[in-house]
C-alpha cells in the first residue's frame, strides 16, 4: 500500500463533509455517476501526491494537453519504438512513425502483402490518436523514479477491446516500477479489473450530494471472502460502481422481469440511472451486499424467500448496522411479542435478526412434522404442500436443515393459515399467528438494510400465466418466456393490475 495523507473539502458538492483517505493502492479507480465530482476529486488528489514529492502526469478529459504529450514521440525514441511495436502487434501490420512537415510524428501502415503505405489515422482506427496518447502517458512514466499518473476518462473513443488492452498494459507497467501510482477516472466497466483485495481498497466511489466513499482496510474475514470472490466478480456486471441506483437480483429471470416492470414504477419516484443486475447466484448477492456496505454505496437486493435460511446474504444483512438500529427502535414496541416466543433468559440478551430467524426456523419444524405425519389424514387443501414436503424428505436425509423445505412450510403458513389452524394439533396450531407475525417482522428488518425478500417465495410465484404455489419450481425457462410474452403484449393497465405486488416491491427498492 502507498501512504499519502489526503484531506479534501468541496463544500458545494458535499457540504461540510471531508474526504479523508491515507492508504492508496498502486492502481486506483475513481468512479460514480455523472456530476458527482470525480474530476474535481482527482485534481485535488493530484495536488496531495505532488506535495508529497511525486512527479505528476494528468491526462484530462478535454485532452487539451494531448499535443504536448504526443511531442514525446519526437523527443523520446524509446517510447516511440515501444509504441510502434505495440501498435504493429495490435493491427497485425508493420506500423512506424514518420516526422511530418510541422514536426509532429504520424503513424504509417506498411502493408507488405499489397506493397502499399497509408496513414493509419485515415484508414484504420478512429480511436488511434487516443490509444497513442494513453500509451505515451503510460510509457513515459516508466523512466521516472516516483510518478503519479491520472487518466481522466481513458475510455474516450476506445473500443472495449482497446480498453481491456490498455488496462493490461497499465498493470504490466505498474509491475516494473512499484513507486509509480495510477488513477483511472472512468465510467467504463472494462477498466474495473479487480484482481486482489488491495485493488478493492483502491476504489473510490463518488456520489451525488455526498462525499466519496471507499474501503480503508479489510478485516481478515472480508479479505479471505474477496480473495475467493474476485475471480468470479470480474465475470459479472460491475455497473454498480457507476450509479447509486443499482438493484441486484439472483438470476436472469428476475433481472428480465424487473427490468420489464421498471417503467411501471410510481411516476413520482425517479428510476433514472436504475439498473437491475443479475449477479449469478444467492451467495454472490451476499458478497455484493457486503461490497456495497463497505464502500458506502446504497446497494439494493431483491432475493428469494429461501435466502432467509442460509447463505452469505443472510450473514451479511443480519450484521448490518441499519438492521441493528431498526431492531433497537422496535425493542419497546415488540416487547410483548418477544415474550411469547422467547424465554425470560433469552429476553435478557440482545434480540438480533439472526436470533429472530433462528426462532422462526424452530417454530416451522413442528408444522412440517405434522404435515408429513403418515398417521394423519391430509385434507385436499393441504395435499400439494404434503406432496412437496414428502418429496424433499425423500430427496434429503435431514430435510429439516434444507432451505427449500423450510421455505415450503413458511409458504404454507402464509398461504393456508386458516386450513393449518384447523388441521394441526392445538399447541402447534396456536403458533401459526406467531409465525406470521415473526415473518413480517423479519421482512421489515431486512428491508431496513435495503434487502427486499420476495414474500411469496421466488419470482415464479408472481407469474400470472401459470399458477405456481410452492418450491421447488420446475421448467423455469418455459414459464419465464410465457410470462415475458404476456408482458410484451399487454397494456399498461393490465400490467399494473397483474403484477401490482412486484411493482410495489420494485418501487420500494427504487425509493
Amino acid at each position: 500500500m502507498i501512504k499519502v495523507p489526503t484531506k479534501i473539502k468541496i463544500p458545494f458538492l458535499w457540504g461540510k463533509a471531508v474526504f479523508s483517505k491515507h492508504k492508496w493502492s498502486q492502481i486506483n479507480w475513481i468512479v460514480g455517476p455523472n456530476g458527482s465530482g470525480k474530476t474535481l476529486l482527482a485534481e485535488q488528489i493530484s495536488s496531495s501526491f505532488k506535495n508529497s514529492g511525486y512527479e505528476l502526469i494528468f491526462l484530462k478529459s478535454d485532452r487539451q494537453n494531448q499535443e504536448n504529450l504526443l511531442a514525446t514521440l519526437k523527443n523520446d525514441e524509446a517510447v516511440r519504438l515501444k509504441i510502434q511495436k505495440v501498435l504493429s502487434n495490435m493491427f497485425s501490420k508493420s506500423i512506424s512513425f514518420i516526422e511530418d512537415i510541422d514536426g509532429t510524428y504520424i503513424p504509417i501502415v506498411k502493408n507488405k502483402s499489397w506493397n502499399v503505405e497509408y496513414m493509419l489515422e485515415d484508414a484504420e482506427c478512429h480511436g488511434l490518436k487516443e490509444i497513442i496518447t494513453l500509451l505515451v502517458c503510460l510509457y513515459s512514466a516508466g523512466s521516472k523514479k516516483k510518478c503519479c499518473i491520472i487518466f481522466d476518462e481513458p475510455e474516450l473513443h476506445l473500443h472495449p477491446q482497446f480498453q481491456s488492452f490498455f488496462m493490461n498494459e497499465l498493470r504490466n507497467e505498474s509491475l516494473k516500477n512499484s513507486r509509480n501510482v495510477f488513477f483511472l477516472v472512468t465510467h467504463s466497466p472494462f477498466f474495473i479489473d479487480l484482481r486482489s483485495s488491495d485493488d478493492l481498497i483502491g476504489v473510490v466511489v463518488c456520489h451525488t450530494n455526498k462525499e466519496p466513499t471507499f474501503i480503508e482496510e479489510l478485516s481478515n474475514n472480508d479479505d479471505n471472502l474477496f480473495r475467493r470472490f474476485l475471480p468470479r466478480f470480474n465475470t459479472y456486471h460491475k455497473q454498480f460502481f457507476f450509479s447509486d441506483n443499482q438493484i441486484f437480483v439472483e438470476g436472469y429471470t428476475d433481472q428480465q422481469m424487473f427490468t420489464n416492470l421498471l417503467p411501471f414504477v410510481d411516476e413520482n419516484i425517479s428510476t433514472a440511472g436504475t439498473g437491475i443486475i443479475d449477479v449469478g447466484g444467492k451467495d454472490e448477492l451476499g458478497v455484493f451486499c457486503k461490497v456495497c456496505s463497505l464502500l458506502g454505496t446504497s446497494g439494493r437486493i431483491i432475493t428469494d424467500l429461501d435466502s432467509l435460511f442460509s447463505g452469505k446474504l443472510r450473514e451479511v444483512f443480519c450484521k448490518d448496522y441499519r438492521v441493528e438500529q431498526w431492531l433497537e427502535k422496535q425493542k419497546e414496541k415488540q416487547q410483548d411479542f418477544y415474550r411469547t416466543i422467547f424465554s425470560n433468559r433469552e429476553m435478557e440478551q440482545q434480540i438480533t435478526l439472526d436470533k429472530l430467524i433462528y426462532r422462526l426456523e424452530r417454530m416451522l419444524i413442528p408444522v412440517g412434522n405434522e404435515l408429513t405425519d403418515e398417521n394423519k389424514e391430509i385434507p385436499s387443501s393441504l395435499s400439494l404442500i404434503n406432496e412437496k414436503l414428502m418429496f424433499l424428505q425423500a430427496k434429503h436425509i435431514n430435510a429439516d436443515n434444507v432451505d427449500t423445505y423450510k421455505t415450503v412450510i413458511l409458504q404454507a403458513v402464509v398461504n393456508k393459515d386458516k386450513e393449518l389452524e384447523n388441521f394441526l394439533s392445538p399447541y402447534v396450531s396456536r403458533t401459526i399467528s406467531l409465525i406470521k407475525n415473526l415473518y413480517y417482522l423479519i421482512l421489515a428488518a431486512a428491508e431496513s438494510a435495503k434487502v427486499y425478500i420476495l414474500p411469496k417465495g421466488c419470482i415464479e410465484h408472481y407469474y400470472t400465466q401459470n399458477k405456481i404455489e410452492y418450491m421447488p419450481v420446475s421448467a423455469k425457462d418455459r414459464l419465464f418466456h410465457n410470462e415475458l410474452e404476456f408482458i410484451k403484449d399487454s397494456s399498461k393497465k393490465t400490467i399494473c393490475r397483474e403484477y401490482s405486488e412486484l411493482i410495489t416491491l420494485l418501487t420500494k427498492a427504487c425509493n
